[in-house]
């Protein structure tokens, strides 16, 4: 088969011969895992109206996790199962080439994650510009994940991450104010504001708190360390005990979560580390049983939807916050008293709402989205051009 990859530095054809790969390397389960993950991104990011919206399509407010909650740090799990089949073509070692490597993709994510932020107002004011977000998040938790599982002996791993986790929970509870766990009185708050000042940061939660920021990344660095470990759990067992395998350390991550919530509370704005474990135990669970129902008992030809989203997975997220923003700020359309409104408000009250009221014509807008970049990553799939970011 010919395959067309394209990223930033360069432009190639490439034969690529997937059949060819090592058996253990050939897990269709991963790449539908990660298009869950991206299709489930752009369904909670792109409702018809945020003041119509079911509940569990929303973010717990502060404590607590809902499915919605899940959706990032299960792609970031899914990162890091990546990173271990990636480089293993590199020995899993840290050399020279692989640092490279790192370096530029890491800085490549950043990038595009700034240019949304900063989208459409090139020649705005930049000195409010939010700095960080969702791709920049992922841009730095892969970049220090990557050198720390390449430069540590692997069966330290499990004993770093969770030093970092505990270091974590002790710097908040010992930086922070009386409650340390709440949104006024977080060691984030002090952190990030010394680190990138008041102007760059998020304040949508009222005060200068950003959800995705850099203290907070810590944590999330472990997220993808798990990933990394699981993709080797993977690797080094018999296809057929993998399931049984990912259901323990699953049901594992998910009980400690939940305990360690009891006094460290589930929170993605936080990003605590009883959600790290918490959340990583879902995604063991759900890629396991993903794959034995597609790569073992080969239930999977329902599963072709979700891999059109698993093979383009960065660049179709993106490609939906782009034009979320173009929808939201660029055009503008009359409505029936004349008042110019923005071209998704429009279709949201124009389209979507006679169709189906406000909550489900809010729901339906955002499948819509999904569909339509479904298509698009459909056309690329179909032609074999997958762009690497």
């Amino acid at each position: 088969m010919q395959y067309v990859y394209f990223n930033i530095f360069a432009i190639c054809h490439t034969s690529y011969n997937y059949n060819a790969m090592p058996k253990s390397e050939r897990y269709l389960a991963l790449d539908v895992l990660r298009g869950i993950t991206v299709a489930m991104m752009i369904l909670v990011n792109t409702p018809g109206s945020w003041s119509h919206v079911y509940s569990p399509l929303l973010h717990a407010k502060w404590h607590g996790c809902t499915p919605t909650d899940l959706v990032f740090p299960f792609f970031l799990f899914v990162v890091g199962v990546s990173m271990f089949f990636s480089f293993s073509k590199y020995s899993n070692t840290l050399n020279k080439e692989t640092l490279i490597k790192i370096g530029k993709r890491t800085l490549l994510i950043f990038a595009i994650g700034l240019f949304l932020n900063s989208f459409p107002q090139w020649a705005a004011d930049y000195s409010k510009l939010r700095i960080l977000g969702v791709l920049q998040r992922i841009a730095i938790a892969y970049g220090l994940a990557s050198v720390l599982v390449l430069a540590v002996n692997r069966k330290f791993l499990p004993y770093l991450g969770a030093a970092i986790l505990l270091l974590y929970w002790g710097l908040l509870w010992y930086f922070g104010g009386a409650d340390p766990y709440s949104l006024e009185q977080n060691a984030t708050l002090a952190f990030d504001s010394a680190i990138l000042g008041e102007n760059h940061i998020y304040k949508g939660f009222g005060v200068p708190f950003d959800p995705e920021g850099l203290f907070s990344t810590i944590p999330a660095v472990v997220t993808v360390i798990i990933g990394y470990l699981v993709g080797n759990l993977i690797q080094t067992n018999e296809r057929k005990c993998v399931p049984n395998k990912l259901l323990l350390v699953g049901v594992a991550g998910v009980a400690a979560g939940a305990l360690w919530g009891l006094i460290f509370p589930l929170n993605k704005p936080l990003w605590t580390s009883s959600y790290v474990l918490y959340t990583a135990g879902w995604a063991a669970m759900l890629l396991g049983a993903l794959v034995w129902v597609i790569d073992i008992k080969g239930f999977s030809r329902w599963s072709s939807f979700f891999v059109v989203f698993g093979v383009n997975p960065l660049f179709i997220f993106a490609l939906s916050g782009l034009w979320a923003k173009i929808m939201g700020r660029l055009i503008k359309i009359a409505d029936p008293d004349g008042e110019m409104i923005s071209g998704s408000k429009w279709l949201y009250t124009e389209i979507f709402v006679p169709l189906a009221g406000n909550m489900n014509g809010s729901l339906l807008y955002a499948i819509s989205h999904v569909l339509v970049f479904w298509l698009i990553g459909y056309i690329l799939y179909r032609r074999k051009i997958f762009i690497k970011v």
